[in-house]
């Protein structure tokens, strides 16, 4: 424990420098805050050092179960280092608020409590997408390096050692490698990303913090009316792209850029169920409000369709119309899509396509064995055969997530928010989506929970970022077992 509280510290401390984003936004905007930012930064030094030189004597390498306390004390921790800022600058907002808007950033969720976002400071802006990128980084480190102990995360399509979904393609030897060189990958996303937004119409200030969010599949937005503020489709369809791009597992790309070749696109199952889904959803959306009359014209409808869908179902929370009066069927479904359709090693969130296939592919095989009880019929994805105890960890692992949201809905049931709400935000805490239906939806914010209803909702989003079984593991008698 005090090993990890050493690391922590100095990872508190190191965040730090993560300021000085924002200072230079300070400095370029000229909105007075680079102050109250150096102060932010000094705290954080203060506070990291302190924890870390008191913890000194206790430093070592860590065994694989202090990751998992690790992980989760880092997203608690770091989500406090990022309020830091927003409480001296934002001093009228309580700190529940503020570190709901923390934790929000960082795990990618896009919840918020803010109104008037673009009066806001700029920098306060600019270091709210910035907890975006930082954490939709640190979500795929995740997935790589941590979650593939569990045999829960999917990254066991992408080991090394085995061939499969990549056969006979290798990612690089080690973890630092492979993280270093999708970290590459993502900035570059960020980058072409800032430049296809400038040139679809948006200043140079929306255009980073967009690309900052959409990348990282979060759902900040410069404007309360999100990307529906800038009436643009240029700024849709490179949004849109955005979001394709990181629903699809990080290290797919990875091996995309050094074969120089797309194929393996082809052959990854996940992705091809994530754009086929995509596709049928997004038409038969379309129709849908065509048809009911929600739009004239059935160009108008597709373009709706096509952006929300794909914004709704990729976990990025982005909106462009007040899709919580179309007819009921498609946010429900929208937000059906969240729970299933990201990719494994991509910045969104909720089950992942990965336990997906697999659930439906042991269904499959458990129906032939009633016809065949003797036949030995293996489970495959992407013509990789999943062992056994992986597929008995995804079972357990979708039946905690189902569980951990009927736990906080029922929570939420019992602070007298309606079910709607308390349903439809939980399910979109946990899956790091946003903007849920009813008050939390797309035309409101969470500014209009209670307190006890916001710390549910941040609990929520931790668990869902962890991927649930990464914190519930700390609950465990095992887990402190020598």
């Amino acid at each position: 424990m005090l090993a990890v509280a050493h690391l922590l510290g100095l990872m508190m401390a190191l965040f730090a420098v993560t300021f000085i984003m924002p200072i230079i936004c300070s400095l370029i905007m000229g909105d007075g805050l680079v102050m109250q930012f150096l102060l932010a930064a000094g705290i954080n030094v203060v506070l990291g050092m302190g924890i870390a030189g008191a913890t000194w004597k206790h430093k070592r390498d860590l065994k694989p179960r202090d990751g998992f306390m690790l992980v989760t004390l880092a997203w608690v921790m770091m989500s406090l280092s990022g309020a830091i800022p927003l409480a001296i600058a934002l001093p009228e907002y309580s700190f529940t608020d503020i570190y709901f808007e923390a934790v929000s950033g960082l795990t990618t969720t896009g919840a918020t409590v803010l109104s008037g976002l673009g009066d806001l400071p700029p920098s306060i802006n600019f270091w709210r997408h910035t907890l975006h990128w930082f954490g939709g980084m640190g979500i795929i480190v995740l997935a790589i390096a941590v979650l593939p102990l569990l045999g829960v995360g999917g990254m066991q399509l992408y080991k090394a050692e085995a061939p499969g979904a990549v056969k006979d393609e290798k990612l690089t030897p080690r973890i630092t490698q492979t993280a270093k060189m999708i970290w590459l990958i993502y900035g570059g996303f960020t980058i072409i990303g800032i430049l296809a937004l400038k040139l679809a119409g948006m200043n140079w200030f929306d255009a980073i913090c967009h690309a900052f969010s959409a990348v990282a599949l979060g759902g900040f937005s410069t404007q309360d009316a999100s990307i529906g503020h800038f009436n643009s489709l240029a700024v849709e369809l490179v949004m849109v792209g955005l979001m394709l791009a990181s629903v699809v597992n990080y290290s797919r790309h990875f091996l995309a850029v050094r074969a120089m070749s797309l194929r393996g696109y082809r052959s990854d199952a996940e992705a091809r169920s994530i754009f086929l889904i995509l596709a049928v959803s997004v038409l038969a959306v379309a129709l849908l409000l065509w048809v009911e009359g929600t739009y004239s014209y059935f160009g108008d409808a597709l373009r709706f369709a096509l952006f929300n869908v794909i914004s709704v179902a990729t976990t990025a929370g982005f909106g462009t119309a007040a899709y919580d009066s179309w007819p009921i069927f498609a946010p429900v479904w929208m937000i059906f899509l969240s729970c299933i359709l990201c990719s494994t090693g991509s910045t969104g969130g909720g089950i992942k396509m990965f336990r997906t296939l697999l659930l439906a592919r042991q269904a499959q095989r458990e129906m032939k064995l009633l016809i065949h009880p003797s036949a030995i019929i293996p489970v495959r994805i992407s013509g990789q055969v999943i062992q056994e105890r992986i597929a008995a960890s995804v079972l357990a692992f979708i039946f905690l997530y189902f569980q951990t949201i009927a736990v906080l809905t029922f929570l939420m049931l019992l602070t007298g928010l309606d079910l709607v709400t308390s349903f439809t935000s939980i399910v979109a805490c946990v899956n790091n989506l946003g903007p849920a239906l009813g008050p939390t939806g797309p035309t409101g914010n969470y500014a209009v929970l209670t307190d006890v209803q916001s710390w549910i909702c941040i609990v929520a989003m931790i668990l869902g970022r962890l991927e649930i079984f990464s914190v519930l593991v700390l609950f465990t008698a095992a887990f402190w077992r020598k």
